[in-house]
């Protein structure tokens, strides 16, 4: 009969026990920790809005201005960030705090101070071209604090409004202006036809 030649293991020293059992207790504790943030955030969704977005306020990496919007630059752009009057080009998508979508995702374009909701508005005027930002507008930035009110917007009252923004372009008010007066010319002046009085094509807002 052939025989199987034992090779001995060496003892573990003590110092690789050492690391072993710390490599060990690093991850439990990692997991517990990953377990007890996944509580609260679940915890958290069922909060009022105030009691949220104060809770939302500490999380790593948002941003709160004073009128109280909450903001995540998720990807930073370059150039100047959008100001009154300029045009910009953007990727949006709107959803509520249970994950309930309310703004598919679609392009926009539109100059900077038209009549949109405030949050948004002010959100916006936070990016530069090339950025992708995500905004948590509480109700008083959005269609208001108040249920059941009417017109336009109204199912949207007293919700927390997520729009994930992504701006692709923007157009400084001084081109647009001059864009405005070139297409002014060349339409025989002011009183020519086909003048664009609401900025010229694609800056025009596009729902």
């Amino acid at each position: 009969m052939s025989s199987v030649t034992a090779v001995p293991l060496q003892p573990v020293k003590r110092s690789h026990k050492i690391w072993l059992w710390l490599g060990i207790i690093v991850a439990i504790a990692l997991a517990v920790a990953l377990a007890w943030c996944g509580t609260r955030a679940a915890a958290a969704t069922k909060l009022p809005n105030d009691q949220w977005l104060a809770w939302h306020k500490g999380q790593s990496g948002i941003k709160t201005t004073t009128s109280g919007l909450q903001y995540q630059v998720i990807k930073a752009g370059d150039g100047p960030t959008a100001a009154d009057q300029d045009g910009v080009v953007l990727a949006i998508h709107g959803t509520l705090r249970d994950g309930t979508e309310f703004q598919p995702a679609a392009p926009m374009r539109f100059q900077v101070g038209q009549p949109m909701i405030p949050g948004f508005i002010e959100g916006v005027k936070l990016m530069n071209k090339g950025s992708k930002y995500r905004f948590w507008l509480p109700p008083s930035l959005g269609y208001g604090a108040e249920p059941g009110a009417q017109g336009p917007g109204a199912e949207l009252a007293d919700k927390v409004l997520i729009f994930d923004v992504d701006m692709s372009d923007l157009v400084p008010a001084a081109v647009i202006q001059q864009m405005m007066m070139q297409q002014m010319m060349q339409n025989g002046g002011p009183q020519g036809q086909g003048g664009a009085p609401g900025g010229p094509e694609g800056i025009a807002p596009q729902q």
